[in-house]
């Protein structure tokens, strides 16, 4: 899905060179991913802010009893994504950029504060992780807020007893 800055630089223009280099684009679309005989659905919801973002659309060709790892680039949008989704991931807010021990992170593109900003955060069951990327915006600085590469290793409940929801902490 885009994100802000490719709705800004021109979405079909973006959307062109992505799907030109063989990259499938889920904007509110979903597809399916079989793995060790396990299936699982990656669904694309279009950026909260500037994209048309339809959740409904890119759950609709996916079976209720599926589970699904939702991608969006604006964590905002969590507090409208249903139960049924496992996992939703997002960027956008670069973890604040800046972060001041024992006052925060004055700055974070979120309506929802710090709430989103950075990292595993659990709410009503569900699950979020915001990655705070590689890049700045704005203003071409960080402090005490490093880049960062995810790697997330999800294993199935089915192989392995083990429920995304017994995760503790920024390990998931």
């Amino acid at each position: 899905m885009l994100g802000n800055h490719d709705w800004w630089l021109g979405a079909e223009q973006v959307s062109t060179a992505i799907t030109d280099a063989n990259i499938t684009l889920l904007e509110d679309a979903a597809t399916s991913i079989t793995q060790d005989s396990c299936q699982f659905w990656l669904a694309g919801i279009s950026d909260y802010w500037e994209g048309p973002h339809d959740i409904q659309k890119a759950l609709a060709p996916i079976p209720e009893d599926q589970p699904i790892i939702a991608f969006t680039h604006n964590p905002d949008i969590f507090v409208e994504i249903p139960k049924r989704i496992e996992l939703t991931l997002a960027g956008h807010t670069h973890g604040g950029q800046v972060y001041i021990p024992f006052i925060g992170r004055p700055i974070v593109p979120s309506d929802h504060g710090e709430r989103f900003a950075i990292g595993h955060v659990i709410e009503q069951g569900r699950h979020l992780y915001v990655n705070p990327g590689l890049g700045t915006s704005i203003l071409p600085i960080r402090f005490l807020v490093p880049p960062e590469v995810t790697l997330l290793h999800i294993v199935s409940s089915a192989s392995t007893n083990q429920d995304i929801g017994n995760l503790k902490g920024q390990t998931l």
